[in-house]
């Protein structure tokens, strides 16, 4: 009613001097004031003090509303301003940050693609005095690990030096254990030497020493050729004398299966020491995984092949990507889905990519039993059961011969070859029959020179190589030293 019976023109003005001014109100109006006011029991003398005092308060509250909508409508505005400022600060900071680790990838790959150059010049034939230093030092360095490990299981060391000093005084103590002492002594060292063989065709000292070809394959074939010289396997159980000696009585002609038999200890030992020689890139590759470290910052070789296989994996275009690589990244996937089957696979053929499979194992978590385990079964028994009959088959009676005469059938240096073969072979027989003590003057042979000269060779090659990859890891460490006061 107040506001239906309220005029325009009834709101207060300011006079001159800055006092508010009674505004005038209509007949209607003040009568329907004074009747409010006496039924809240108000007088209604103050009626026009009252309604200006009430206008002021009122045009006060609306003028604090104003003023609060302005600043509120400002400090919003000046807000998104400031977040959007914020936003475009934290997008460019964003971009600008993303540019320099970009750009400080970029040149840390330069950096390492060029120390891995300067890398590959530490040899002995290009660096002698470098190369020997490096070795030097890092051997020291290496000496020194190990003599700090030892420090730091004292226990472990003081079991095994009593238990060495025992077996020490039960060896060097007569009594009717020594025959048995004998023949373990004998069994221990002959399996010890084919496992350190093993050891050495797979470990990644140097360039790797292939002690199949050198080693078991002729002792298998030497096995082989007296077998079915001797008509009979039952000569001296390993480890064999200085040569093998036909035993008096002729069993017949041999099976292949007990010429396995016979060089079935020998052979597993070997695939047991290259299954052992396997665990370093396992290794190498779980401990970077467990770090949370990145695979360059181990800068191992075969390290750096798998995370080459990843990127191309990460890349989708394997198509485009070179035959190699499309199978390295065949065997990555195969391990990761299969697990000890795929293991398995990889290791019971000629696969000369298993390292990738164990530096994927590795980074995958794959538990130490399931890697090593299915690495010993397809070495040991699976992969050497196909060498085994691969060789044996070979030098079988009937099938040496045919080889001879395939090695005559050569142009221009076959025929040349034949005789020294075939001369090689009657007096491998005839040192089958040769009775122990019996003095039978050497006649040189000039196919046994060659393969004397070329394992020596092979061996010192094999050494200098070693030489060569400690030199190099001592490199590693210094470039590993730098690249981390960088980061400092």
């Amino acid at each position: 009613m107040a506001t239906r019976g309220r005029s325009s023109n009834h709101v207060g003005t300011g006079d001159q001097n800055g006092k508010f001014a009674a505004p005038k109100y209509s007949s209607r109006t003040v009568a329907w004031l004074r009747k409010e006011l006496r039924a809240r029991g108000l007088s209604a003398s103050g009626l026009k003090v009252d309604l200006v005092a009430r206008l002021e308060e009122a045009d006060k509250s609306m003028s604090h509303t104003a003023n609060d909508i302005h600043v509120r409508r400002a400090q919003l505005v000046d807000g998104e301003a400031v977040n959007s400022q914020s936003q475009e600060e934290n997008v460019a900071n964003a971009g600008s940050e993303k540019s320099r680790t970009s750009n400080s990838e970029a040149a840390l790959k330069h950096q390492r693609e060029m120390e891995r150059q300067e890398r590959e010049q530490i040899v002995l034939w290009r660096q002698p005095f470098t190369t020997l230093q490096y070795f030097t030092l890092e051997t020291a360095i290496l000496f020194h690990g190990y003599l700090l490990r030892l420090m730091e299981n004292k226990g472990k060391v003081l079991i095994s030096i009593l238990l060495t000093l025992l077996l020490v005084a039960l060896y060097h103590t007569p009594g009717a254990h020594q025959e048995y002492v004998v023949l373990m002594e004998k069994k221990l060292h002959w399996c010890a030497y084919w496992v350190f063989l093993g050891i050495l065709s797979s470990v990644g000292l140097g360039t790797g020493l292939h002690t199949f070809l050198l080693y078991l394959g002729p002792h298998i074939a030497q096995v082989t050729m007296a077998a079915y010289e001797c008509y009979s396997v039952d000569f001296p159980e390993p480890p064999y004398p200085d040569q093998i000696i036909c035993p008096d009585e002729m069993e017949g002609t041999p099976s292949i299966w007990a010429i396995i038999a016979k060089v079935r200890l020998e052979a597993c030992m070997w695939g047991i020491g290259t299954a052992i020689g396997e665990l370093p890139p396992y290794f190498m590759a779980k401990a970077a995984r467990l770090s949370g470290d990145d695979l360059d910052e181990f800068d191992d070789d075969e390290l750096e092949e798998f995370e080459e296989v990843q990127h191309a994996r990460e890349s989708g275009n394997l198509a485009q990507q070179a035959w190699s690589t499309r199978v390295k990244v065949a065997v990555t996937k195969l391990v990761e889905r299969v697990g000890f089957v795929g293991i398995l696979a990889m290791a019971s053929i000629p696969n000369p990519l298993f390292d990738l499979a164990g530096v994927t194992c590795g980074y995958l978590l794959v538990p130490f039993w399931t890697f090593f385990g299915a690495t010993c079964i397809g070495k040991a028994v699976i992969k050497m059961h196909i060498q085994k009959v691969f060789i044996i088959t070979i030098f079988s009676e009937h099938h040496i011969e045919t080889l001879v005469s395939l090695i005559g059938q050569l142009p221009k240096i076959g025929p040349s070859l034949t005789a020294p073969f075939q001369d090689f072979l009657e007096k491998q027989k005839k040192k089958f029959h040769i009775k122990p003590g019996t003095n039978v003057p050497s006649e040189p042979n000039w196919l046994s020179y060659v393969f004397e000269k070329v394992l020596i060779l092979m061996i010192a090659y094999f050494v200098l190589s070693i030489v060569n990859s400690t030199a190099q890891s001592y490199h590693k460490r210094k470039s590993k030293e730098n690249h981390h006061k960088q980061k400092v």
